[in-house]
């Protein structure tokens, strides 16, 4: 089964610009979709189809920068490239940080806008690939039972087998046995690797430790 063809996402209350900049796209190769404002891009949000969005950055009622938080959470995978006839060094900072991918003055040339595109749609295969990663070592941790979660939970964060026994009131062979079993689920074979899912999973990011169940 073919991949579907990517798709860009033209958010402008310009109608002339959004139909000039469509025409572009597709005559690159690619889908176009285009909306009036930010409100309107919400409501008709795409889901799961690979693609990135060309964003205007003044718009009545949800600008550019708002709609660009809410995407953060809305769909965090597609790329941002903002387009702009009022850029300056503060905003353009702001966006950036924020996650945007490129951001472009609306008298770029086609050239320029259609290289920001492709680097776009390269960044949203990184984002996919790393999502379904993510999705996978969630499922795989996911498997753990409850006294493996907590012991995974605590090795983890540099506690040694003997003290992990001490703390859940149990033998060190046992913490052992649990240990094998999670390298085995996780397909670790080693605790850097543990730390590593651990990581990537954002589970090191609170210091607290676990509780014993």
């Amino acid at each position: 089964m073919s991949s579907p063809i990517p798709i860009v996402h033209i958010v402008d209350d310009d109608k002339a610009y959004r139909t000039s900049v469509g025409r572009l796209v597709e005559a690159s190769g690619f889908r176009s979709a285009c909306y009036e404002s930010g409100t309107e891009f919400l409501a008709r949000l795409p889901i799961e189809e690979p693609g990135c969005i060309l964003l205007d950055l003044r718009m009545p009622g949800l600008g550019g920068l708002e709609l660009q938080d809410r995407l953060a959470e809305a769909a965090p995978l597609l790329p941002i490239v903002f387009l702009t006839g009022h850029g300056d060094i503060e905003t353009t900072v702001r966006a950036i940080k924020a996650g945007a991918e490129d951001f472009l003055e609306k008298t770029a040339s086609s050239s320029a806008l259609l290289a920001a595109i492709e680097r776009a749609m390269y960044r949203y295969q990184q984002r996919a690939i790393e999502h379904e990663h993510g999705v996978m070592l969630q499922t795989l941790v996911a498997s753990l039972t409850q006294r493996e979660s907590v012991v995974f939970n605590l090795i983890v964060r540099g506690k040694r087998n003997k003290q992990v026994a001490y703390e859940l009131g149990t033998s060190e062979r046992t913490v052992k046995a649990h240990r094998r079993s999670i390298m085995e689920k996780l397909g670790a074979q080693s605790l850097a690797e543990l730390v590593s899912i651990a990581e990537q999973l954002g589970l090191l990011d609170h210091s607290a430790t676990p509780h014993k169940p």
